[in-house]
């Protein structure tokens, strides 16, 4: 065992000493050394709870004859980072997740790891560091939250952001606003509807590096202790049978996730993060193979921002197992997962609970994935947007364009009621090197929504949005405006148009024309000169690449 590496032999005998001043004997010595990777904070809502979870999960290891061991990683809250500086910090906190498991796991020569994780940026983080590491690894994530509950209708914390234009305009009162903010988010989980954290969380399940119906377990319910302590025993039997990620997270496991992404209809940041996570496992996931896949998979999940249902709803209709068997004609069913098992004899016992819910591929949402791929002059490397949030009416979209250089600027104007219906809204120079750190447009978006201006104006980005967003909404636009790409030679006025089924996003304009601007186009002054972000800006790759560092 790799632990060996610090236990065994005369020589290793200072080594001993130090592990006995944390109480260790010799008999226990003998055991697996497993790592429990502890996301916990006591300042995120997703991940609050992780501490109780630990200690179950310790008890699984103890009783599976395992040697626990638990350490920490950051984890920022998307929600309270959203609409200003702090939300460049997110997306580059994923790499330092995945080098803060790897300096420890490398160091103390830990045999396996249990990931205990449940927001943005933590699950891929946490992903890719096993992919990298390439030990016996489980996940175990947190879990949704339950929905809020007001005047009728289940809430959650997307329903504050877009209310926030109900006041503006005055649909709702400031009261009201108030009585919505107090039950939105109701208990400890990530984030009740289809956004980043649930939608990893369901890629970790799909992937095989969770049990089955992890993803969907509530934070609140007692099935997420019992499958934590599951989990607990079982990383012990994956070391002694040396299951390590590289026979898990394969290319047909990739593909596998990418599909149910597309039934689910799920965050546009899976797109960034399972490139990601391939591209450290060594497999080439080119954006052309999640436009493929999306053209057959049949979206099917009617599910909170663009549909009505909850993540407890998809958990009380069967969760992640009865989604697959419902759609196992485009699965690859023999892939292997962290139980030992195939997906195949995981969802042998599942079963849809409820069809409204899950539909059937028969009778789909939309007869194509919730995730579209858009490439043309205005994104020649692609662009991404999640058309499970669209309306039928807005699959084609053509209008004159209004730039903005930042989020801040554009939400002002938002709230200023200056956006014609009609419109494309641009917000550039917010991509990972422009940002620099990509940040989310939740709440530009949310403005829209709230000002009703949802089904009138679409918005494209060189940033990413929030799984949360709806409406006609692009991001990932690349390469980005900092790099020189087409969208810095936009100009108030230009003709942009969107058309989903085509997959086509393009600005009228000649090669010649755009050419011509970039020629006098010079790169803006680096909006952070200084510390990590600094740092980041200068190694991040592009967007269709997955943001990963150089």
């Amino acid at each position: 065992m790799r632990s060996d590496a610090i236990k065994l032999g005369i020589e290793r005998a200072p080594h001993r000493s130090l592990l006995k001043a944390l109480g260790m004997t010799d008999e226990s010595l003998k055991r697996p050394f497993v790592a429990i990777v502890n996301s916990y904070t006591s300042i995120v809502p997703g991940h609050i709870h992780l501490n109780k979870i630990a200690e179950v999960v310790k008890s699984g290891i103890e009783r599976g004859g395992g040697l626990p061991f638990e350490f920490n990683t950051i984890a920022i809250c998307d929600g309270l980072a959203m609409g200003h500086e702090g939300m460049k910090y997110s997306l580059p906190s994923r790499e330092i997740i995945t080098d803060s498991i790897e300096l420890m796991i490398q160091a103390h020569r830990f045999d396996g790891m249990v990931m205990l994780t449940n927001c943005d940026k933590i699950t891929p983080g946490m992903l890719i560091a096993a992919a990298r590491l390439d030990i016996p690894s489980i996940f175990v994530t947190g879990g949704p939250m339950l929905a809020g509950f007001y005047k009728g209708k289940k809430v959650g914390l997307v329903s504050v952001f877009e209310a926030l234009g109900g006041v503006n305009t005055g649909k709702i009162s400031e009261n009201e606003l108030k009585e919505l903010e107090d039950v939105a988010c109701p208990t400890c989980g990530s984030c009740c509807g289809l956004f980043t954290a649930n939608t990893m969380a369901c890629m970790t399940e799909t992937l095989g590096m969770s049990l089955p119906y992890c993803a969907t377990s509530l934070a609140v319910d007692s099935s997420k202790i019992r499958i934590a302590e599951k989990s607990g025993e079982r990383i012990v039997e994956m070391i002694y049978n040396d299951l390590k990620p590289s026979k898990i997270m394969t290319k047909n496991a990739f593909h596998n996730a990418i599909a149910v992404d597309m039934a689910l209809g799920g965050s546009t940041n899976t797109v960034l993060h399972l490139t990601a996570i391939a591209r450290e496992a060594g497999i080439d996931l080119d954006l052309s193979v999640f436009d493929r896949i999306g053209r057959k998979v049949p979206h099917i999940c009617d599910i909170h921002p663009g549909g009505s249902y909850m993540l407890e709803d998809l958990d009380r209709a069967g969760g992640i197992p009865a989604l697959m068997k419902n759609m196992s004609k485009f699965l690859h069913l023999e892939s292997l997962t962290v139980t030992g098992k195939t997906i195949n004899e995981n969802i042998k016992h599942a079963s849809v609970l409820d069809d409204k819910v899950i539909r059937s591929i028969e009778e789909p949402i939309h007869t194509e994935g919730g995730i579209a791929i858009l490439r043309g002059n205005l994104a020649p490397k692609g662009a991404v947007i999640k058309t499970a949030a669209v309306s039928k009416k807005n699959l084609q979209f053509k209008g004159p364009a209004i730039i903005f250089d930042s989020e801040e600027s554009c939400i002002k104007e938002i709230f200023d009621e200056a956006i014609e219906k009609g419109s494309v809204v641009v917000i550039r120079y917010e991509g990972p090197k422009g940002g620099p750190g990509m940040r989310e447009m939740l709440s530009p978006t949310s403005a829209i929504v709230g000002m009703g201006l949802s089904e009138s104006v679409a918005l494209i980005t060189d940033g990413r949005f929030s799984g949360g967003t709806r409406g006609p909404c692009i991001g990932h636009v690349s390469p980005e405006a900092a790099e020189g790409g087409p969208i810095a030679a936009l100009k108030d006025g230009d003709m942009i148009e969107m058309d989903i089924p085509k997959r086509l996003l393009e600005v009228k304009l000649s090669k010649e024309e755009i050419d011509g601007r970039l020629k006098n186009w010079k790169p803006p002054e680096p909006k952070i000169k200084s510390g990590y972000l600094w740092r980041y800006s200068m190694m991040v790759k592009s967007a269709d690449l997955g943001c990963t560092l150089e």
